[in-house]
């Protein structure tokens, strides 16, 4: 018996995508508060992995999973040879470049020097705009240019409040990223049947409910 693999992202995705998936009738196998990682649908023929968000787009890379549930702000750090079969309509939120107000991005100084979780994304957007200077952080980037560290960030923003909050402001939108469907290239080509109706029966629910960007 062949099963279908799916990688599934724990985290802020986890709830719309169960959602979506029992909405469309799958993933009642599924349990994303439990400690065990692999669950098997025998009906449907169906493994799901429960995976951290940055690593959904390794597992169907590599084709340890088939197909995955991931954002595209992993699709786009991760920067893997993936196919992107869906456009989920949840997860929306924006990257943009925020710091204080009047910050100025492409003034005199020589090197900007941003902080992100994400550096391949900065770096892509900023090349051959101005020299930057990424500093990594995997925690709250906000931080950084209120201790002088960094003059402003890189960061998704979803309401803006965080911001808000911590005196930044908004200074740049980059683009929009929401949560998607993803597959190897391989599984698509041999596994294609059962992909595209997993792939028909989350459609059907994601044209039901379609939801809108919380900021502009």
């Amino acid at each position: 018996m062949e099963y279908l693999t799916v990688a599934l992202a724990k985290g802020r995705l986890a709830k719309d995508t169960m959602k979506r998936l029992r909405a469309a009738g799958m993933a009642d196998a599924v349990d994303m508060d439990s400690r065990k990682l692999v669950f098997r649908d025998e009906i449907d023929e169906i493994e799901y992995l429960l995976v951290k968000p940055i690593d959904v787009v390794t597992y169907v890379n590599k084709g340890v999973a088939d197909i995955g549930v991931v954002g595209k702000d992993i699709i786009l750090e991760q920067d893997l040879d993936v196919y992107e079969l869906l456009d989920l309509q949840f997860g929306k939120c924006a990257f943009a470049v925020a710091g204080f107000p009047g910050t100025e991005l492409y003034g005199p100084k020589k090197v900007l020097k941003i902080a992100c979780k994400y550096p391949n994304i900065t770096k892509k957007y900023f090349a051959g705009k101005r020299e930057i200077e990424t500093i990594y952080l995997n925690g709250s980037v906000e931080l950084a240019p209120l201790m002088n560290m960094s003059d402003c960030i890189v960061d998704l923003v979803e309401t803006g409040s965080t911001l808000k909050e911590n005196g930044l402001v908004v200074l740049e939108k980059m683009f929009d990223i929401q949560a998607k469907i993803i597959g190897n290239r391989t599984s698509y080509q041999f596994c294609y049947d059962k992909i595209q109706n997993f792939i028909k029966a989350v459609e059907s629910e994601v044209n039901d409910n379609v939801t809108d960007y919380l900021w502009e």
